[in-house]
């Protein structure tokens, strides 16, 4: 499935800083970041499952939010973009 997540975590404290670190991190992990604090992600049910446990473990529900977007199937394949944004395949195989 294609999804859009995107996140707004509170950078006020000390706290809230090392939270926004480790979601962004969290977030790199499963696919392409397109802006600071949004994400296209290809997974399974499984995969998102276990993405939101771990997120919901890291940010302070009284302060922070996240969004997870369904988009249609191959959503991802008909993007159209403005300025510096490119159009990044999600399916071809990437170099770690």
């Amino acid at each position: 499935m294609d999804l859009l997540l995107a996140y707004d975590v509170d950078t006020t404290s000390p706290q809230g800083r090392r939270r926004l670190r480790r979601i962004a991190k969290l977030c790199e992990g499963h696919d392409i970041r397109v802006q600071k604090s949004v994400f296209e992600i290809v997974t399974d049910e499984p995969g998102l499952l276990k993405l939101l446990d771990r997120a919901d473990r890291i940010i302070d529900p009284a302060l922070d939010s996240i969004r997870v977007y369904r988009l249609p199937t191959r959503g991802f394949d008909n993007v159209t973009t403005l300025g510096t944004a490119l159009v990044t395949p999600h399916r071809a195989a990437h170099i770690l």
